[in-house]
């Protein structure tokens, strides 16, 4: 995907004379706050996503060669809307397709400039459905709108989805031709087409959710794409908005109260000294209760409905994580069973990794170990989480030189500085 990150390597790279600081800088912040709304509102305006793509790749490589010199615009994203706008324009007429009024209209100010902030939210909703269009294979609708809405890059996509980023790209590549070639529609579903396409756009919030909370886009990477908190909030942000929209929907609902209760404990999973700290060892008086009390009334109203799903019994499990805050302990029954009903209704690779712990903390150790054992070992070579858990049932049973090899792995599949470095305490008290 030719987007955003490129402002940090290829963009860079194409400017003519050094670029400042205030233009490097606006150039980034417009690509970490802005780069979702304007690829939405661009594939929605031109019926493909590609060429948006493209042409707002092209717009950033053209902001740092000419801000540089003229100093940066006051509205950075309208800048960026009208070079990709012209690019998109003279792609067109290449095409021999610049007598379409519809072609052309779009280049007129007036016609987009005073409703581009109030409008982009929406026409990213509407990106966000069209990425879920029932022509394309369910296995891409997911991945399809964290790349195209959030920008994220096909290695970060594709740890969450445990496949190899040169997988996740061909799928990515092959869906994006496919929207091209099939024309689909932008616009969102209606009647019976809305509920399996709202679940895909839950997925893809979770998703997105879950590669901010667990994947580390520092260092080199905080020019290329959202940073840890930004993605976070922009999924808790899209999340509630489509809980506005659908809050009859109880997995909308049931997103939402598990987003809001890892939210809640954020603020303890790093001590003073910068120190990552386990879920186990965190310091309650740090969590949030305003977010725990919110969590608890949206998953009684996803109750309330009536409509059992994974997300519902997901946060169900960190409520009940959550009770440390208020009796002192985990009920680990309690957990071990939720997770129960979760890998029997609704299996994945995380849901049995985490019966296996619940499991292990009951006091059936060996049970949770045999249910590590039996997962695939191709899901799970380079799922981090699942080497943490081996080692530390391996540790509980006395396997030493397995936890270790574990913990081993584990470390090298670690992003995150912080959190390498807690595993490389543990090991070296193991």
């Amino acid at each position: 995907m030719r987007g955003p990150r490129q402002c940090g390597g290829a963009a860079g790279a194409a400017a003519t004379g050094p670029v400042t600081d205030a233009a490097h800088r606006a150039a980034e912040r417009a690509a970490r706050e802005s780069y979702g709304r304007l690829v939405a509102w661009l594939a929605y305006r031109w019926r493909d996503l590609a060429a948006a793509e493209d042409a707002l790749s092209d717009a950033f490589a053209s902001a740092l060669r000419h801000w540089h010199r003229t100093g940066v615009p006051d509205s950075p994203e309208a800048w960026l809307m009208a070079a990709a706008q012209r690019q998109l324009l003279q792609v067109a007429r290449h095409r021999r397709v610049e007598d379409d009024p519809r072609n052309t209209a779009v280049l007129e100010p007036d016609r987009w400039a005073p409703d581009l902030p109030a409008g982009l939210p929406d026409e990213r909703l509407k990106l966000m459905f069209v990425c879920a269009h029932p022509a394309l294979p369910a296995a891409v609708h997911a991945p399809l709108m964290l790349q195209a809405v959030l920008g994220l890059e096909a290695r970060h996509i594709a740890s969450a989805f445990l496949v190899s980023p040169a997988a996740m790209a061909q799928r990515l590549v092959r869906a994006k031709a496919r929207i091209r070639e099939a024309g689909l529609r932008f616009e969102v579903p209606e009647g019976a087409e809305l509920a399996p396409r709202l679940s895909a756009v839950l997925e893809s919030l979770y998703g997105a959710y879950s590669i901010g909370s667990h994947t580390a886009l520092q260092g080199p990477d905080v020019a290329q794409g959202l940073l840890i908190s930004e993605l976070t909030g922009e999924a808790l942000y899209l999340t509630r908005l489509v809980v506005s929209l659908r809050p009859d929907s109880a997995e909308a609902n049931g997103l939402l109260a598990l987003m809001l209760y890892c939210e809640a404990r954020r603020p303890a999973q790093f001590n003073a000294a910068g120190q990552f700290v386990p879920l186990a060892d965190q310091d309650t008086l740090c969590w949030r209760r305003d977010l725990i009390d919110e969590a608890e009334a949206t998953l009684r109203a996803a109750s309330g409905l009536r409509q059992p799903g994974h997300f519902q019994l997901e946060a169900a499990i960190q409520s009940a994580h959550c009770q440390r805050a208020f009796t002192g302990h985990t009920p680990w029954r309690a957990v071990a069973a939720l997770y129960q009903a979760l890998v029997e209704h609704f299996p994945s690779t995380g849901a049995h990794i985490g019966h296996a712990v619940a499991l292990a903390e009951t006091g059936q150790v060996q049970s949770g170990w045999e249910r590590l054992e039996a997962l695939q070992a191709d899901a799970v070579a380079r799922h981090q989480p699942y080497w943490v858990a081996r080692a530390h049932l391996g540790r509980r049973l006395g396997r030493h030189d397995e936890a270790g090899q574990a913990l081993d792995r584990a470390i090298g599949l670690t992003e995150d500085p912080r959190v390498r470095a807690h595993l490389l305490r543990a090991r070296a008290g193991a």
